[in-house]
């Protein structure tokens, strides 16, 4: 890069936004023609399952990259606005209802991984969120983040990507609203509940725009250098069900016909381990393959809400029924999403 490319961002931030953004779409109108191009020159038949599955993974994997990219370096200058303690300190106080709103809402737009579930869970103890409200931005946050977002507007449209918008903001609402009125806080570890309270307060960070760019340059290459492996791991096994997976296949079991194929979605996708990076392009290649779109989701919701790892965390500040019951609450309310859409999509 030269010295003035390199300066662009602190010099003049804005033109770099825009010039940024003109690139950025001229890279995304480039992917079919360069796919289909680079398969064109390979010693394979277009319309083979062979051919099918390398336009399907050359051409998905830019896609997915440069859709992760531009939405992770803008949340990334968002972040600088709501970073974890001051979202601590706007749940702080508050009542029940409509702080699980907020703390959902708030769940979208604040950094959040599995292995920030326990300090994260730590500081709004201390700071007395109420426990629903702690679970709704626990649910939401990984559930109904950015990338997920990001890739299923890119992938299947506004309509499909506000779809799921809406159903991950009720699920992590509503069961977190049922946690809080459970009053399960006995079942918080003892050294969990016994901690001190805490008072803080939501001051604004005052950052030049340059200084909220460089936050998300610091978001790209933390967040995109961890699910790149996620993200062509994910493809490649969707490029597999596009190229060789018969069209009826899926739809025999997870098709509406199916009654029994949103529980066993849910139950198949608990135990993963995965993030929205990995999971999305698996989940287009099976709605392309006939599975039925509220199986789908759900299938989606519980691998991204429910993952083992984060359960495993949150062991160590919750007893085993207070984990069960979180598990329980979610799981019923993914469930109901797959049925209803299923009934009327």
């Amino acid at each position: 890069m030269t010295a003035l490319t390199l300066a662009l961002p602190q010099r003049y931030p804005r033109s770099f936004l825009l010039l940024a953004a003109i690139v950025w779409l001229a890279l995304y109108q480039a992917l079919v023609p360069v796919s289909e191009a680079i398969v064109a020159t390979l010693p394979v038949q277009r319309d083979s399952h062979l051919g099918a599955a390398l336009q399907f993974f050359l051409y998905d994997t830019p896609k997915v990259v440069l859709l992760l990219t531009a939405v992770v370096f803008v949340m990334g200058i968002v972040n600088t606005w709501f970073t974890p303690e001051r979202t601590r300190a706007l749940l702080a106080g508050r009542s029940e209802g409509a702080s699980n709103v907020l703390a959902a809402g708030l769940g979208i737009v604040t950094p959040f991984c599995s292995c920030s579930a326990v300090p994260l869970f730590i500081g709004f103890v201390q700071a007395g969120v109420p426990l629903g409200v702690t679970f709704s931005f626990l649910i939401a946050a990984p559930m109904v983040n950015e990338v997920a977002l990001a890739l299923l507007l890119g992938l299947f449209g506004w309509q499909i990507a506000l779809l799921y918008l809406t159903l991950g903001l009720s699920v992590a609402i509503m069961a977190g609203w049922v946690i809080g009125r459970l009053k399960m806080e006995a079942h918080l570890e003892d050294w969990v509940r016994d901690m001190p309270r805490v008072q803080i307060a939501a001051g604004l960070t005052q950052l030049t725009l340059a200084e909220r760019i460089d936050a998300g340059f610091a978001s790209v290459r933390s967040i995109v250098g961890k699910v790149w492996p996620y993200i062509l791991a994910g493809i490649a096994v969707g490029a597999g069900i596009h190229g060789w997976v018969p069209q009826d296949f899926m739809a025999s079991f997870m098709g509406k016909d199916a009654w029994w194929s949103v529980p066993l979605a849910v139950l198949i996708g608990v135990p993963m381990y995965t993030n929205a990076a990995g999971i999305i392009p698996v989940v287009q290649a099976l709605l392309a393959k006939g599975a039925a779109l509220g199986t789908v989701l759900a299938f989606m919701m519980s691998v991204i809400a429910l993952s083992l790892p984060e359960m495993i965390i949150l062991r160590k500040v919750l007893k085993p029924g207070l984990i069960a019951t979180f598990v329980g609450v979610v799981a019923c309310g993914i469930l109901i999403v797959g049925f209803i859409f299923n009934l009327v999509i």
